[in-house]
C-alpha cells in the first residue's frame, strides 16, 4: 500500500466507519480478522489500554452490521460474503462509577437499559425486570446464529474494585448472570469477542465458557493491535520522512530511536514479533518537534483504578525496578484471581512489562521500551516519595542539574530526594538500597543510568550519560557517621583502582565517591576523583 502524504493520522478514532469515512490512515489486518472471525467463535484478548482494542471492536461491528461497507480495498473484501447480523455492542467502561453494590446494580440497570433503546430492543417484561435482566430476556427469545456479542473493557467494573474484595464479589456474581447467559444461549450467538487487560478468572467467563478461545498469547495474533516495524515503513513512510527533517537526523537515525523509545511489545510466546504502541508512536508523528515525548502516561498507560492496585500490591520493592523479572508461563496464559493475582503478572498484563524470553514453562518479563522504563521510574518515584513527585520535594530538573551543575549541587540533590523517602515503607539497609533508589530516580527524569557495570577491573555502582557529561558514582554505606571518612577514601581508591568510567570516550567525565549514613539517613561525605 501506498503512503499518501496527505492520508490523516488515526490518532485518537476509535470508530472504525469515520475512520475510513474521514480516510485516515489505516493499518489493513483485515486478512487476520478473517482469519480470526473463521475459525473461532468465541473468543478473548487481553491487551494494555490505548491499543486499539476499541477501534477492532468497532471494526467488527461494521464487519457485521454492515458487510463491506466500510472495507474497500481491504484484504477482507474480496473474501467476506457472510450475512449481516444484530450486534450488540457492550462497552463496561461505562460500569465504573459506582461505590457500592446498591449503586453498581442501578448504574448496570441504566446501562442496558439505554443500550435496548439504542438498539431498538423491546420485550414484553414483567413489571419487577430491570434493564439488565430484560436483556437476558431479550436474547433468549432471538432466533438461531442471528446475534453478534462484542464487550470492550470487560474488566473495567472489576478492575473499579480490586482493593474490595467483598464488593468485587458481589460485582463478579452479578456480571456471571451475563456471561452465563452466553453459554445458555450459545446457538444464538454468531460471533463473540471480548477484550480485556486482566483474564480474572471465577467471573464465569474462563469457567462457563469453556470454549472461550484466549488468544492473548497466540503467535499468529500477536500482532493483530500494535504495528510492526514493516507497517511503520509500510504506513508511515511520509511521517517518517517529516518526523526526520524536523529533527535533522536521518531517517535510519529516527526509526532507530523510535524503535528504542517506543517498539518492543511482545504479546506472542514464540517471543518473535515485536509491535509499537500505537497512541505513542502517533502522538510522536503528530508532533514530532517536541522530540520523543513519554504519552504512556498521558493516555491509558495510568488508570486510576488501576493505579491504586498497582502502588499498594505491585510497587512495594521499587528496589526491583531494575531487574529482569521471572514468572510462571502458566500466571499469563491461565485466569488470574483476584486474591492469588501476581504483581509482575499484574504489570504485564497492563503493559508495563512485557514478554523477552520464555524457558520451558518460565517466562522472563522486562520494560517493553525507554518509554514504559521511564513511566515505570516515575510511578516507583512518586511511591518512594509518599505520594509526592520531584518537583514537590525541590529536586526537580535532575537531567537538567546532572548536565549543568557541579558535584556539590548533586550532593545536594540527592540528600532532598533522599530525605523525602517514607522510610517506614522503604528503609534503607545496604548499599543495594542506595543504588536501587538513585537508579529510580535518575530513571523517573528521563535517564538512562547503567547499575554494576562492568569494565576489565570491576564492576562500578551507577553510571550515567547526560548530554556531554559521563557520570559515574561510587556509594558507600556506613552505621555510624564516624566511619564516613574512612569510607569516603575507600570509595575514591576504589574509583582510581578499578578505572571506573575511563573506558568511555566522553567529554567530560565526571566521576562521584558518596557516602550515605543510614543513622542520618543522607549522604554525608562527597568527593570528586580525579
Amino acid at each position: 500500500m501506498e503512503s499518501k502524504i496527505f492520508s490523516q493520522l488515526p490518532l485518537g478514532v476509535s470508530d472504525f466507519h469515520k475512520l475510513r469515512e474521514l480516510e485516515k490512515i489505516y493499518v489493513d489486518k483485515t486478512n487476520l480478522l478473517y482469519e480470526l472471525i473463521t475459525t473461532f467463535e468465541k473468543v478473548f484478548l487481553a491487551r494494555p489500554r490505548r491499543f486499539g482494542k476499541s477501534l477492532l471492536v468497532s471494526t467488527f461491528e461494521s464487519l457485521f452490521k454492515h458487510g463491506t461497507r466500510d472495507f474497500k480495498g481491504l484484504a477482507i473484501e474480496k473474501l467476506w460474503n457472510d450475512k449481516t447480523y444484530k450486534v450488540i455492542r457492550l462497552d463496561f467502561s461505562n460500569l465504573k462509577d459506582f461505590s457500592t453494590e446498591e449503586e453498581f446494580s442501578i448504574l448496570l440497570d441504566e446501562y442496558f437499559a439505554i443500550l435496548m433503546a439504542q438498539n431498538e430492543i423491546t420485550v414484553s417484561k414483567e413489571p419487577n425486570f430491570g434493564g439488565f435482566s430484560s436483556f437476558i430476556y431479550w436474547l433468549g427469545l432471538q432466533p438461531s446464529n442471528s446475534v453478534v456479542v462484542l464487550i470492550d473493557e470487560y474488566d473495567a467494573p472489576l478492575t473499579v474494585c480490586m482493593n474490595n474484595p467483598e464488593l468485587f464479589d458481589f460485582v463478579r456474581k452479578k456480571l456471571s448472570r451475563l456471561y452465563a447467559s452466553f453459554k445458555n444461549y450459545e446457538g444464538v450467538i454468531r460471533f463473540l469477542f471480548l477484550t480485556g487487560i486482566t483474564k480474572f478468572n471465577k467471573t464465569s467467563i474462563f469457567s462457563e465458557l469453556n470454549t472461550l478461545t484466549d488468544i492473548s498469547l497466540s503467535p499468529r495474533y500477536g500482532s493483530l493491535l500494535g504495528y510492526t516495524h514493516e507497517e511503520v515503513v509500510e504506513y508511515f513512510k511520509n511521517y517518517l520522512d517529516r518526523s526526520a527533517k524536523a529533527l535533522g537526523i536521518e531517517s535510519d537515525q529516527l526509526l532507530d530511536k523510535l524503535v528504542s523509545q517506543y517498539d518492543g511489545f511482545c504479546f506472542e510466546e514464540t517471543v518473535s514479533k515485536k509491535v509499537f504502541a500505537p497512541w505513542s508512536l502517533l502522538s510522536f508523528f503528530a508532533e514530532p518537534e517536541r522530540g520523543f515525548k513519554n504519552y504512556w502516561f498521558e493516555s491509558g498507560g495510568r488508570p486510576y483504578a488501576l493505579l491504586e492496585y498497582l502502588k499498594s500490591h505491585a510497587l512495594r520493592h521499587p528496589e526491583e525496578y531494575g531487574k529482569l523479572k521471572s514468572i510462571a508461563l502458566t500466571e499469563l496464559t491461565s485466569s488470574s484471581d483476584i486474591k492469588t493475582l501476581s504483581d509482575v503478572a499484574l504489570l504485564t498484563q497492563a503493559g508495563y512489562l512485557t514478554l523477552k524470553n520464555i524457558v520451558g514453562t518460565t517466562a522472563y518479563v522486562g520494560y517493553p521500551n525507554e518509554e514504559v522504563k521511564t513511566s515505570m521510574a516515575q510511578l516507583y518515584t512518586e511511591r518512594l516519595l509518599a505520594g509526592h513527585t520531584v518537583e514537590q520535594v525541590g529536586a526537580d530538573n535532575i537531567a537538567h542539574r546532572l548536565a549543568s551543575e557541579n558535584i556539590e549541587d548533586i550532593f545536594h540533590l540527592l540528600n532532598k530526594l533522599f530525605g523525602s523517602i517514607d522510610y517506614q515503607k522503604y528503609p534503607i539497609r545496604d548499599e543495594a538500597s542506595v543504588r536501587a533508589f538513585v537508579q529510580v530516580f535518575f530513571s523517573g527524569a528521563g535517564l538512562n543510568p547503567i547499575v554494576e557495570h562492568h569494565n576489565a577491573k570491576g564492576r562500578s555502582d551507577l553510571e550515567v550519560k547526560v548530554g556531554v557529561r559521563y557520570w559515574v558514582f561510587e556509594f558507600k554505606v556506613c552505621n555510624s557517621e564516624n566511619d564516613g571518612k574512612e569510607l569516603l577514601k575507600e570509595a575514591i581508591l576504589q574509583l582510581q583502582r578499578k578505572e571506573y568510567g575511563l573506558q568511555e570516550l566522553e567529554e567530560q567525565i565526571l566521576r562521584v565517591a558518596l557516602v550515605f549514613s543510614l543513622e542520618k539517613r543522607k549522604f554525608i561525605e562527597f568527593s570528586q576523583c580525579d
